[in-house]
């Protein structure tokens, strides 16, 4: 194997251009740690705010952007079990993932289920993580509920509507573009409203006429308030992203044009909440990473139901490694479906 390995670095925050391609020493290997030949790389709307500068964790560049892989074991250090050289697995990493080769810990690290391609298995643990942390840790959804899922085409919406549906919610998945709609069906919408055919709020008005029980958004400023006035009492609104409030592909961010969002998101009243009854939750699944057993429980049940055939695997479209730039344009384009991964070459 090489002594270096190709990566993708944002050399410091702005536009596409800052995600080039380069070459790195190979990592030491310490003990408790998996040598990873990764094939293929999650990519995540995370890491375009890596790459823009808008990123709260990220206090130096430049860095190597990515949350998840899949690859094989090509050396284990002491004191691992339970993995060999060798083995097909994934693993969820806080940054470095858009790489050739990643060293983690093995209690970041999980078999590859046969029935998954590298891909496949690249594109589960962010975005189902998020969706089960939503659903199920924050929003304790139930047999019954209502669960309105914006972005239901995207990676974290296939997976919380397939997730949803799979604990016996009634699941209405928000899309804009005829070519989303069956995405949306095939992982367990059973109703799908075109934005791009209808006005959104009377669409879910007509959908869910007593309110929604869980609303999963990360539009930010465009959908937030009609979200949380669409709730039933006692219904939650699950935020975790601000997609439509943030630049695409600019070398810099605005300054007054990120202000201008800020002062036109909703703030929510504790008052208001408390009388109406509704709750308003705001997370990112990162920080769940270092909850080692409660997220390795989470993906345990996740895979158990993907065997049993109660989750469909993840629709993915890939890119080569060198061409990281080119799926961050892709994803902030908003016309993409499921999930894009990155594939490096075979080291």
């Amino acid at each position: 194997m090489s002594e270096d390995h190709l990566e993708a670095v944002v050399t410091r925050p702005g536009g596409h251009g800052r995600l080039v391609a380069r070459r790195r020493p190979r990592l030491e290997l310490g003990a408790g740690e998996l040598r990873i030949a990764v094939r293929a790389a999650g990519v995540n709307y995370a890491d375009c705010c890596v790459r823009m500068g808008l990123y709260s964790a990220v206090k130096e560049y430049p860095i190597t952007p990515g949350f998840e892989v899949a690859g094989v074991v090509s050396e284990t250090g002491s004191g691992v079990s339970g993995f060999a050289v060798g083995d097909e697995v994934f693993a969820v990493t806080r940054f470095g993932g858009y790489t050739e080769e990643l060293v983690v810990t093995a209690g970041q690290v999980f078999a590859k289920p046969a029935g998954l391609s590298f891909e496949q298995a690249a594109a589960l643990p962010a975005t189902h993580l998020t969706a089960w942390h939503a659903l199920v840790d924050l929003a304790h959804v139930a047999q019954g509920d209502t669960v309105l899922v914006h972005s239901a085409a995207g990676g974290v919406g296939t997976a919380a509507c397939g997730i949803a549906a799979k604990l016996g919610a009634k699941v209405i998945g928000v899309v804009r573009g005829e070519h989303k709609r069956e995405v949306a069906r095939r992982h367990g919408a059973g109703a799908v409203i075109d934005r791009a055919d209808e006005e959104l709020w009377p669409a879910v008005e007509r959908a869910a006429p007593d309110g929604c029980d869980v609303v999963l958004d990360a539009n930010g400023v465009e959908t937030l308030r009609g979200s949380y006035e669409h709730l039933a009492p006692s219904g939650r609104l699950l935020v975790y992203g601000f997609a439509t409030m943030l630049p695409r592909g600019k070398e810099r961010p605005s300054r007054l044009a990120l202000l201008w969002h800020w002062l036109r998101t909703p703030r929510f009243d504790p008052l208001r909440m408390t009388s109406e009854n509704r709750g308003v939750i705001g997370f990112n699944v990162v920080h769940q990473f270092e909850r080692r057993g409660h997220f390795r429980r989470a993906m345990e049940q996740v895979l158990a139901w993907l065997e049993e055939g109660a989750l469909r695997p993840p629709e993915t479209t890939s890119f080569a490694l060198a061409q990281a730039a080119e799926a961050h344009a892709a994803l902030e384009s908003g016309t993409t479906t499921g999930k894009l991964v990155l594939r490096p070459s075979p080291a």
